[in-house]
This record gives C-alpha cells, structure tokens and sequence, in this order.
C-alpha cells in the first residue's frame, strides 16, 4: 500500500477517529478530577500507540518514512508541551473545575485536528505548487524563534484571541458551569457557558499553534499522511499530558528557549531545501537521521539545564513564551464582555 493512496489515508483517518471516540467516553462516561496515576497510564498507552504506528510504518514503508515520522513526532510532541503552558493559564482564568477539565480539552483537541488537517493539505498544496513555499516556512519559523525567545518570559493571555473575543460579542455568556454542558438555558434565553468559553479558547489558540508547527513538520517530511499522523498522535495525547506533568510544567524553565532553537533549526533546514532544490545541488541539505538527533539533543540539554536551574533557584518558574502581539483594547469587566469567570486575568 502507498504512503500516499487513499486506502492509507483511511486506515490512519479510521485509527484516529477510533482513539478520540474512546477519549469522549472515558471524559463523559463519569466527569472527574483525573489522577497522576490515571493520567501516566494514559499517557503511556497514546505514547505506544505512537510508536507503533512509526514502527508499523518502518515496517511497511521503510527506515526512511519511519525515521521521518519519528522525527515529525518527536517535534510535535515538543512544540505541544508548549501548548499545554498555555491550557493551564486558561483553565485557571475561567477557574474550570477539576471534573470538566478532560472534556474541554477533548473538544478543543477535536476542534485542533480538524483545523490543522485543513492547513496541512493548503500546506501540501502550496509545496507542490510553489516551490518558494519552503523559503517562506523557513523565514516564518525563524521570526517564530526569535518571537519566542524574546518574550520566553510572558505568558500568552486568552484575552488576546480574537476569537475568543468575537464569541464573547456574538453570544451571551453564564457564569455557571450548569454540570459540565457547553450550552444552557437561564431566563428563558440560551446561553453559553465558560466550558464554551473554553474550548473556544482552547482549539483557536491550538490553531495559532499550529501556525508553527506544520511548517516545523514540513521541514521534516513532505509526506502529508505522515505529516498528519505525526500531529494527531502527538495531540491525541494531550488530554492525559496535562493531567500527569501539570505541575511540572512550570519547572521547565528554559522550555521556550528550547523549542525557539528547534524552530531556528528547521527553519534553516527548510531554507537550505528551498536552496539546493532551486538555486544550487552544492547547497547542501540536512538528512533526517540527524535533525532527529539535533532534535533530541537541544529538548535533553533543555531539561536537564531546567532542573539544575531551578534546584538552583527555587523561586523560578517557567512561562510559555509569547509569539502574537498582546492585544490592548480596553475590554470591560462583565463577564462574556472580556474578563473571564473567576476575575481578571492572574496573568
């Protein structure tokens, strides 16, 4: 079967859509606080699945896809550590409780793989078209880099999302959860509740995300299944993610500097593939095999430099790093008109 027939795609399509059904009944079937135990089987269980899938994939397409889909895996799971920083500070603005937090993640992880399926086939699209594509992906992920880098010390606010903003506009907004439902009625009017709020949050931030992140993946692989895969295998996992390293995250100070470097590195790997495809073959072009090793290698010296930094020095904590301009429109303090339930932003 080719990597790129359509028996492949469903094959991939069906393994997905099977795992996320099963998230949705896990999360509804009984709405609770999910425990570190809990949270490590999972995680583990969705860390198999994804090495099976590329060893299953080296198996039937070779070391070459298989080491590509490794190394796109690798940068997904890296780059989405970096957006569970970001659904820690949204769940604790809008203060969503312990028993509801899996299913707004599950909605806005759903949400993500739809969008980014869409940006990946205009990604591939343009690649085959246009072969400047690469230059571009290349220039926008090192202004990413040199974004994250600069301010790897603020936190993105969900006050920025324009999205997030225009539903607060369109649609009004209860302060009550009403048991963990999305929509509710109150006075006779149907209102969206913060769980809305949130998962609007959620999958349209996982799309600025996302922004970077396939043009990163592109840079590994040109193949959109894998391209695909490598991302829904490393988002599938998120749910669980968050609920085992939420209190780690804030110890992995130099994560941002980390990934910037990561994204400098593809981007110049994509500038070089732009090069030696349309300027000159003596230009040279970075193998696979090595960008993994690359790869591993700055996300290894990131966490061991984290833990001695902060045995050092306590008091540090990490931030996300913000890559969007902050958006300073005075908002009010009504709620659904700006500020989220639980008050201001801590942020």
């Amino acid at each position: 079967m080719s990597i790129d027939s359509l028996g492949a795609w469903a094959v991939v399509v069906a393994i997905v859509v099977a795992l996320l059904v099963l998230d949705f009944l896990v999360a509804a079937r009984r709405p609770h606080a999910v425990g570190l135990r809990e949270a490590a089987a999972w995680s583990a269980f969705y860390i198999g699945v994804a090495i099976a899938f590329g060893l299953g994939l080296w198996w039937i397409g070779g070391s070459d896809l298989g080491t590509e889909y490794f190394a796109g895996w690798v940068v997904e799971k890296s780059l989405s550590v970096d957006n569970l920083f970001v659904f820690v500070v949204i769940m604790s603005q809008f203060s969503v409780p312990p028993e509801h937090q899996q299913k707004a993640l599950l909605f806005g992880i759903a949400a993500a793989l739809v969008m980014r399926a869409v940006l990946i086939t205009i990604g591939a699209a343009a690649i085959s078209f246009f072969s400047p594509t690469f230059l571009l992906f290349g220039l926008l992920l090192l202004w990413t880099a040199v974004q994250l880098a600069r301010h790897r010390n603020e936190d993105p606010d969900p006050r920025d999302n324009p999205v997030l903003r225009w539903t607060r506009r369109r649609f009004p907004v209860t302060d009550d959860f009403h048991g963990g439902r999305l929509m509710a009625v109150e006075d006779g009017r149907r209102v969206i509740t913060p769980l809305f709020l949130v998962f609007v949050a959620i999958g349209s931030t996982d799309l600025l995300f996302a922004l970077d992140s396939i043009p990163a993946i592109f840079g590994i692989t040109q193949h959109p299944l894998i391209v695909f895969s490598a991302n829904a295998f490393a988002l599938l996992g998120l749910r669980a993610l968050y609920f085992l390293i939420e209190g780690l995250l804030e110890r992995l100070v130099y994560l941002s500097i980390g990934l910037s470097v990561i994204l400098a590195f593809i981007g110049v790997k994509l500038i070089l593939v732009f090069l030696h495809r349309e300027v000159s073959p003596e230009f040279p072009e970075v193998p696979t095999p090595l960008s993994l090793a690359v790869i591993l290698g700055i996300l290894l010296v990131t966490v061991v430099a984290s833990m001695i930094r902060v045995r050092r020095h306590p008091q540090d904590r990490a931030h996300a790093g913000r890559v969007y301009p902050e958006h300073r429109e005075g908002e009010s303090g009504q709620p659904g008109n700006g500020t989220p339930p639980g008050g201001p932003s801590p942020a």
